[in-house]
């Protein structure tokens, strides 16, 4: 029973086709409808001011299938295209993480402590079809997006718009 020995035999059970989204959120929601657990936060967000937002599986769920719609139907993603986000941790960073398990498309994301620089080489490498920001890096995308084939989509989280951006709470 020596650690090697358990190792040798250990064999997990792995599924051919495995989806977070649908295998691990979708399941905890059927639980919760069934009344075999309580309505417990799968997301629970505080922000600074004490903003808070508490989605249950369910919430969180039905939200990224919005999320999943606006990508693949709205936007014309495709299984492995790439996405870059870069986005501070609010709820529609989740959103959009659990959105791209969903469909199947690449999440790449990125810190807001990104330069323009540092923005033009991911999407060059990347060859990323869409980038999901907000105000405080919209400008840079715009300063280097022109040098990015790829690049077919921005999507901006913003109460604002600009120009040449879609709005990702009009689209929701």
């Amino acid at each position: 029973s020596s650690y090697e020995a358990i190792k040798q035999q250990y064999r997990p059970e792995v599924p051919e086709y495995f989806n977070f989204a649908r295998d691990v959120l979708d399941r905890w929601t059927d639980v919760e409808k069934e009344g075999r657990k309580s309505k417990n936060p799968a997301l629970w967000w505080v922000d600074g001011a004490r903003e808070e937002v508490r989605w249950t599986f369910e919430e969180l769920g039905v939200l990224s299938r919005k999320v999943a719609n606006v990508l693949s139907d709205a936007c014309g993603l495709q299984q492995g295209d790439r996405v870059i986000l870069i986005l501070p941790r609010i709820p529609e960073w989740w959103l959009v993480n659990v959105a791209c398990m969903r469909t199947g498309t690449v999440l790449i994301p990125g810190t807001q402590q990104l330069t323009a620089k540092d923005i033009l080489h991911r999407l060059q490498k990347s060859k990323a079809k869409c980038i999901i920001t907000d105000d405080s890096v919209a400008p840079a995308v715009d300063s280097v997006g022109a040098q990015c084939q790829s690049l077919n989509l921005k999507l901006l989280v913003s109460e604002g718009h600009r120009e040449g951006w879609l709005n990702f709470k009009d689209l929701l």
